[in-house]
């Protein structure tokens, strides 16, 4: 059985990381997370790449290493939220496999995200203004990579990683 990559877009907290590991399992692919790549790479933590190298820095390192991973077949891949900002990713994600849109409202968002820690642009005064904005200005660049786009809200990442997994079945196993 040949296949294609899928690659898992959306802001943080829509729960590309949880369904990207249940899925790659229910479609028998190896699973990457973008940020875990980048941290075992780097040899430091995403904090701590941002405190020292800015965002501009940890983009170029996940520029990089997206393009490093496309080139591998047979996987699910977890971007990190902000992956899409730079054209040539968009680029790398549309040329090399399925993309999948992970969308979720607001409220969810803010929820998922409350309790951690290593997400420095929420290392502000009111996160949740933070995430709207960062929606605002990323959602046409999710819009513009997605293959398929798949609201998560409420479901269980199981429901939904099955749910995905039947859709691209349809085009790529």
């Amino acid at each position: 059985m040949t296949t294609e990559n899928i690659f898992l877009v959306g802001p943080m907290g829509s729960g590309k990381t949880t369904i990207g590991r249940t899925l790659a399992e229910i479609l028998n692919l190896k699973f990457f997370d973008l940020d875990s790549e980048i941290e075992k790479r780097s040899g430091a933590n995403i904090p701590w790449i941002f405190d020292v190298e800015g965002e501009n820095g940890f983009r170029e390192r996940e520029s990089r290493i997206l393009e490093e991973l496309s080139s591998l077949t047979g996987m699910v891949l977890a971007t990190g939220g902000g992956a899409v900002i730079l054209e040539k990713n968009r680029s790398i994600l549309k040329k090399n496999g399925y993309v999948v849109y992970l969308n979720a409202p607001i409220e969810r968002l803010v929820e998922r995200t409350s309790h951690d820690h290593n997400r420095p642009l929420l290392k502000v005064e009111n996160p949740r203004e933070a995430i709207e904005k960062m929606v605002l200005e990323r959602e046409s660049f999710y819009q513009d990579v997605a293959s398929f786009v798949f609201i998560t809200d409420k479901k269980k990442p199981r429901l939904v990683a099955n749910e995905i997994a039947c859709e691209v079945r349809k085009f790529i196993l």
